[in-house]
């Protein structure tokens, strides 16, 4: 039985074919995702892979129904599961945010799920780093958001020649718009053109643009000349003076789909263009009031960044480490009467921190050295018993091929010099 369009299956390395997905690789990202956001001060939140359809309908219309798993669950409500974490955060954050000092800044590693056209970088399914600041309206928390975004980046070994964040403003275009458009009903179809006009043919874009009084040309135009904003000038000053300055540029090409964005937004790219978007978000400061029916009011910012690009721009250059899953040591058993001292000897040298495996039940001293030496182990470990009848434990590297033996009692210290 084959998994569903889009989905993955993740499997240990080795991999047992090179287009399934490497299970390690994807703990070595979290664990570089994670790293970063407790550098920056964020803590960890979570929520549920299921909310109620009206949570996304709310912030995006109707039309998004099309690109979600969604269904009537056995007590008559209308669910979908996750394709964003941003409304779910809203939701959580509008109920509880007295109970935080501000600014908040929080993470999260969701799965989520859009039910759209599986493509190179794009599936049915993802994990996303996610990162928000909410209760600063200053654009400082808009550069100390870039910085993370940055520097989460750079800890997979990326530098300046890998990748750009574009920065841009949605009040610029909006400035723009209205200037043009008397009809604020149709700013979100002209956000949506302008957010697809690299993958779009002109051509159609233009008979979009068209539709709404513009030409593509003045697009064009106000892209190519397009002065940065006071808001993006003080993010680049932010930036630069944490010496950052030669990862952005100003570009009015980004917009972000969205409609909720209302400031500075960003997206990252790799330099050679050979991939969709690494990462993308900006200030979505009227989200929270909306989710909260005008309750509770926020200014927010944040962006995702997903694994499946990240994934394809690290093999490409080459970046992704080598995953053996190593043992510390090999326990090897070849006197069965001491299986249960040996035993004794694998929990507490476990309970030290060291990764220890070894044969679940009775096989010949070879095929144990060779299992050993298939699990990449550094050091075999056995137990035996000295003329005095006293147990030793004897400890070879099996890269050096020296011995020691030691008391069992030692043998955590031993293993983890």
């Amino acid at each position: 039985m084959d998994r569903l369009p889009g989905f993955r299956d993740f499997y240990p390395e080795p991999l047992p074919h090179p287009d399934v997905w490497s299970a390690d690789a994807r703990q070595y990202i979290f664990d570089k995702w994670r790293t970063m956001a407790r550098r920056y001060g964020f803590r960890e939140y979570d929520g549920p892979p299921l909310e109620p359809l009206e949570l996304y309908t709310l912030k995006s219309g109707e039309e998004i129904v099309a690109q979600l798993y969604n269904f009537t669950d056995k007590g008559q409500r209308e669910i979908a599961l996750r394709p964003e974490m941003t409304p779910t955060l809203a939701r959580m954050v509008a109920a509880h945010e007295r109970n935080y000092k501000k600014p908040i800044k929080w993470f999260a590693i969701p799965q989520l799920f859009r039910y759209e056209r599986h493509q190179k970088g794009r599936l049915r399914e993802h994990f996303q780093f996610n990162a928000d600041i909410f209760g600063e309206a200053d654009v400082a928390a808009d550069a100390e958001l870039i910085a993370l975004l940055i520097d989460t980046l750079r800890s997979f070994g990326l530098t300046a020649k890998d990748f750009v964040i574009r920065l841009s403003s949605r009040n610029a275009w909006q400035e723009f718009f209205t200037q043009r458009c008397p009809d604020p009903g149709k700013a979100n179809e002209f956000y949506q053109i302008i957010d697809k006009l690299e993958r779009e043919d002109p051509a159609q874009s233009r008979e979009k643009l068209a539709r709404l009084g513009f030409s593509l040309d003045e697009i064009s135009a106000f892209i190519k000349t397009g002065q940065p904003t006071t808001e993006l000038e003080a993010v680049l000053k932010n930036l630069s003076a944490r010496g950052l300055s030669e990862f952005v540029r100003v570009d009015y090409q980004v917009i972000r789909g969205l409609a909720y964005y209302t400031g500075v937004v960003f997206e990252a790219f790799d330099q050679q263009g050979e991939f969709r978007a690494i990462a993308g978000g900006g200030r979505y400061d009227n989200l929270v009031k909306l989710i909260s029916g005008g309750k509770v009011n926020l200014p927010a910012l944040g962006f995702g960044f997903g694994d499946v690009v990240l994934l394809e721009l690290l093999k490409a250059r080459g970046l992704l480490p080598k995953f053996d899953g190593a043992l510390d040591a090999f326990c090897l058993i070849e006197d069965e009467s001491l299986r249960p001292e040996s035993l004794k000897l694998i929990t507490d040298l476990r309970a030290s921190g060291l990764a220890i495996d070894y044969a679940l039940t009775p096989a010949k001293p070879d095929k144990q050295f060779k299992r050993a030496q298939e699990m990449k182990a550094a050091r075999t470990i056995k137990l035996e018993r000295t003329p005095a009848g006293e147990l030793s434990a004897r400890i070879k590297d099996l890269r050096t091929r020296e011995e020691k033996a030691c008391a069992p009692a030692e043998a955590a210290q031993v293993l983890g010099k």
